[in-house]
């Protein structure tokens, strides 16, 4: 059997995405190789609810569908073909080692398994007659496979292409079509509009009035910013105004939100969530975050509901947001106290026991992806965070979960990625960008990006010098 090519597949390929062995094999076409330390590693991460857990018990539902075709001896290699039948098909050689050349004394075991690896592909690099390449996330790997001779590649391929969508456009009007404005087509003042230009900037010529203005169903809708900034987070520019502007507005049902640290979109998101809840739009708030601390612990967290230590233990963005709130509320009470009104001090007491009973009084609960399948989630406004460290197929399981009642707030920033088995071009948060480039006819989306940060100096001087010092 001949094949175009040979991918040699490292561990974290397949635990970012246990579907990506169908892609690279390409209905058979190309010939799948995987080391017997690949499928030690992915053993030992079945059990949990994290992101790799998950990817490890879809690889093993994968490798049930698969029957053993042949095996044999190459000297100290062992290879054991196996198909893989369904709606995609693949052939996978698992090669073994009896002996392998690596040092184990005093060496790391992660680095152990990389040496085995990587003298699997080495001998697969010789003994197939075909292009061989060792595909991997992991640059060390990579850099120590090209340091062998071995082809490298890291499953970027056709998505590493860099992408800036202006979804905030600012174009100049006269003063005259001022008037015309509001719920006219877009195209009247733009012709070069772009399905991914959510939001406009309309700067009156020969003055300082800028009005500001969204598109919905191809016409401007300006903003009333007396009601946007009528709530308890009240937002502090354009970016945030507009932010704020789609989760109120009914017209958007899922928002995409690329966000510096810092920069309000958990506050916020928050905030308006809680103004709709209030005006009984929705029954409840679902807040949920695919946490890379929690890896190898997902089966102490599991479904978290509302009032548990845990939720405040896994959860500090939310809970953070929540003691901002409350103590925001106090002070806009106490500012615009009424004369004789006495308002008692609020101690860190006090603000704990009054986000337990915001938490009750919103319906908040917290959702970790490991507890998702299965579930309907109705009637509720969905705060997906940490987009950034989710992969494709774990956004798509958590999306399919959500009804058509709900309102879905997708959060996340490329410079904080902490999984090790995605990167800028493979994560959800990219994806879900990038699909806004084209109208969908399923469901209206939203995107925007938030780059100014609100947090404080000391914030906006680290995105500073290190974003700088990185390009």
């Amino acid at each position: 059997m001949s094949f175009e090519k040979i991918y040699v597949l490292d561990t974290n390929i397949l635990l970012g995405d246990a579907t990506n062995i169908f892609k690279l094999s390409d209905d058979s076409k190309n010939l799948i190789v995987l080391p017997e330390t690949v499928l030690d590693e992915i053993d030992t991460k079945k059990s949990g609810f994290d992101e790799i857990n998950f990817q490890a018990r879809e690889f093993a539902r994968i490798l049930e569908n698969s029957t053993i075709l042949n095996s044999k001896k190459e000297g100290n290699f062992k290879i054991v073909r196996l198909e893989v039948l369904g709606k995609e098909n693949s052939i996978i050689d698992i090669i073994s080692s009896d002996e392998y050349l690596v040092n184990t004394r005093n060496v790391a075991l992660n680095i152990i398994n990389d040496r085995k690896i990587l003298e699997i592909a080495n001998f697969a690099k010789n003994y197939y007659k075909s292009e061989t390449t060792f595909i991997s996330l992991d640059i060390m790997a990579r850099t120590r496979a090209v340091s062998l001779d071995i082809p490298t590649d890291s499953l970027i391929g056709s998505n590493k292409e860099e992408f800036n969508y202006e979804y905030i456009k600012t174009i100049e009007i006269k003063f005259e079509q001022i008037e015309f404005l509001d719920n006219s087509l877009i195209t009247d003042f733009d012709k070069e509009y772009k399905d991914y230009n959510f939001c406009y900037c309309f700067k009156v010529k020969a003055s300082d009035q800028v009005i500001l203005g969204t598109i919905q169903n191809n016409r401007i809708q300006l903003l009333d910013e007396s009601e946007i900034r009528n709530q308890v987070i009240v937002p502090l520019n354009k970016e945030q105004l507009f932010f704020s502007n789609a989760i109120l507005l009914h017209f958007f049902n899922v928002l995409i939100v690329e966000a510096k640290a810092g920069s309000g979109k958990t506050l916020l998101a928050l905030s308006g969530a809680l103004k709709l809840v209030r005006q009984k739009y929705f029954q409840k708030i679902i807040y949920i975050r695919n946490s890379i601390e929690s890896l190898d612990k997902g089966e102490d967290v599991g479904y978290l509901p509302g009032l548990e230590e845990k939720f405040k233990i896994y959860n500090h963005p939310l809970m953070d947001s929540l003691d901002y709130i409350i103590r925001t509320e106090y002070k806009k009470r106490k500012a615009n106290k009424k004369n004789g009104e006495n308002i008692s001090e609020l101690d860190d007491q006090e603000v704990s026991q009054r986000i337990e009973q915001m938490i009750q009084n919103y319906g908040i609960e917290t959702m970790w992806v490991g507890e998702m399948r299965g579930r309907t989630l109705s009637n509720a406004f969905v705060i997906i965070d940490e987009a950034q460290n989710m992969s494709n197929k774990t956004m798509q399981m958590v999306l399919s979960r959500i009804d058509s009642s709900c309102k879905v707030v997708v959060l996340g920033s490329n410079k904080q990625i902490d999984n090790f088995y995605v990167n800028k071009y493979t994560n959800s948060l990219t994806t879900l960008l990038k699909s806004t480039k084209e109208k969908s006819e399923l469901v209206n989306t939203f995107a925007i990006k938030l780059q100014k940060v609100l947090r404080g100096p000391i914030t906006e001087w680290a995105e500073l010098i290190f974003t700088t010092k990185n390009k």
